[in-house]
C-alpha cells in the first residue's frame, strides 16, 4: 500500500527550511516558502541559505531567522549544522537534491528530514516524494511544482497557483532610489535591462559583442536608457559590452550590485534580456517582460509563468548539454542574433513594428 502521507500531523514548533542553492532555484522556490508559512503560522521557521544568495529572501514573511552559510567545505558543513542544533529543529524540509544538504540537517539534529529521495540519502530521510523518471532518467519539470510537490507530499494545502514573490525593504528601496538618481534615470525614462552573465559558466552566456549590437538596437528604437546587470566575476563582460557598442550603456558593474538591491532595479525596467540566469526569475516574480536567450539548458526546468516570457533557443543535436562551457562551437547561442532578440521585445511590448 503506498504512503500517502509522511508528516505528523502536529506541526514543529522550528522548522528548518534548506534553501536551493542557484539564485533563480531560490525564486521558483518562494512559492513553497509561502506554503510553508500559511500551514505552519505559529510555528518559528528557519531559513538556511548559501551566503551570496540570501539578498534574494532577507526582506520575504517567510522566515522568523535567516541562516547565511558556506557549506562547500567540510569547515562549512559542521558550522551550518552546529548553528542548526542550538535551534533545535522539529522538523526540516530540504530543497536541493544534494546528499551534503541532508547531512547538515541531520547533523543539525533535525528530528525529522522530507525531501526527495535521490542521490543515496534516502536513509537521512523521514520521507519525502520520488523523482519521476522515465527509462531509468529523470524526467525535468518545472522546478516550482518540483518544490511544491514536497509540500503536496507532507498533505500540505498548496497553493493553485506556483507564482514567484519577491518583497524589498524600505531601505533598499532607498538604496535603488539614490542609484538611479547617480545615473541620471528620472521617473519619465524608459529603462530596458540587459544581463550578459550567469554565475553557473560560459556556456549559458550570449557573446558581448551580440549584446553590444542589442544595446544599439533598443537605443534606436525607444530612446531607453539601457541598464547592465553585471554580478560578481563578470566585470569583464560588462567593461567588453561597453567598449564594443555604440550605444550609451549603464554598467552597474562598479557600485557591485547586490542580490537585495538588483530586486528594485529590476522592477524598475520596462524590459529585461537575459540570459537564462537568476534575474529573469527576479523578472517575472515583478511582472517585468522578459526575453530570455537559452541555450544548454532544457527549457522544462522553467516552463510556468511564461505569461511575459519569450524564450529565444535554437535546438541544435548537443542541447540540452548542461555543460558548464561549450566544447563546440556555441552555435545554440550564437544563431541567435540581435534582431530577433529585438524582435521579441517588441512583441512583448505590444509593438508590430
Amino acid at each position: 500500500m503506498q504512503v500517502t502521507s509522511d508528516i505528523d500531523p502536529i506541526p514543529s514548533q522550528t522548522i528548518l527550511v534548506s534553501c536551493p542553492n542557484w539564485v533563480g532555484d531560490v525564486v521558483m522556490a518562494t512559492p513553497t516558502f509561502e506554503c510553508i508559512r500559511k500551514n505552519y503560522p505559529a510555528a518559528r521557521i528557519i531559513g538556511l541559505i548559501r551566503q551570496y544568495a540570501g539578498g534574494v529572501v532577507e526582506d520575504g514573511p517567510w522566515f522568523n531567522d535567516l541562516i547565511k552559510v558556506n557549506d562547500k567545505t567540510i569547515r562549512g558543513v559542521i558550522q551550518a549544522a552546529c548553528r542548526i542544533r542550538r535551534l533545535n529543529p522539529g522538523m526540516a524540509i530540504v530543497l536541493p537534491n544534494s546528499f551534503r544538504s541532508a547531512l547538515i540537517a541531520r547533523l543539525g539534529g533535525a528530528k525529522k528530514i522530507y525531501g526527495y529521495r535521490r542521490n543515496g540519502r534516502s536513509f537521512l530521510m523521514s520521507g519525502g516524494p520520488l523523482p519521476l523518471r522515465e527509462n531509468k532518467r529523470f524526467i525535468p519539470r518545472p522546478m516550482a511544482d518540483y518544490y511544491l510537490e514536497i509540500c503536496r507530499r507532507l498533505h500540505l494545502k498548496t497553493p493553485l497557483q506556483s507564482r514567484p514573490r519577491l518583497f524589498m525593504s524600505a531601505a533598499v528601496q532607498e538604496r535603488s532610489r539614490r542609484l538611479l538618481k547617480r545615473y541620471c534615470i528620472s521617473a519619465d525614462d524608459t529603462v530596458i535591462g540587459m544581463n550578459p552573465g550567469a554565475q553557473f559558466g560560459s556556456s549559458k552566456c550570449w557573446p558581448p559583442a551580440y549584446f553590444a549590437r542589442l544595446a544599439e538596437l533598443l537605443s534606436q528604437r525607444w530612446k531607453c536608457k539601457i541598464l547592465l546587470f553585471i554580478g560578481p566575476g563578470e566585470e569583464d563582460i560588462g567593461i567588453k559590452i561597453v567598449k564594443l557598442s555604440h550605444a550609451k550603456i549603464i554598467n552597474t558593474g562598479p557600485d557591485k550590485v547586490d542580490l537585495a538591491l538588483l530586486k528594485p532595479l529590476i522592477q524598475r525596467c520596462r524590459l529585461l534580456v537575459t540570459n537564462d540566469t537568476g534575474p529573469r526569475h527576479y523578472a517575472v516574480a515583478f511582472d517585468i517582460p522578459v526575453v530570455v536567450i537559452m541555450g544548454p539548458t532544457d527549457p522544462r526546468y522553467t516552463q510556468s509563468n511564461l505569461e511575459k516570457t519569450i524564450i529565444l533557443r535554437r535546438e541544435t543535436e548537443c542541447s540540452p548539454c548542461h555543460l558548464k562551457e561549450c566544447t563546440l562551437d556555441h552555435g545554440c547561442m550564437t544563431e541567435i542574433t540581435p534582431e530577433m532578440v529585438l524582435q521579441a521585445g517588441k512583441q512583448l511590448l505590444q509593438e508590430r513594428t
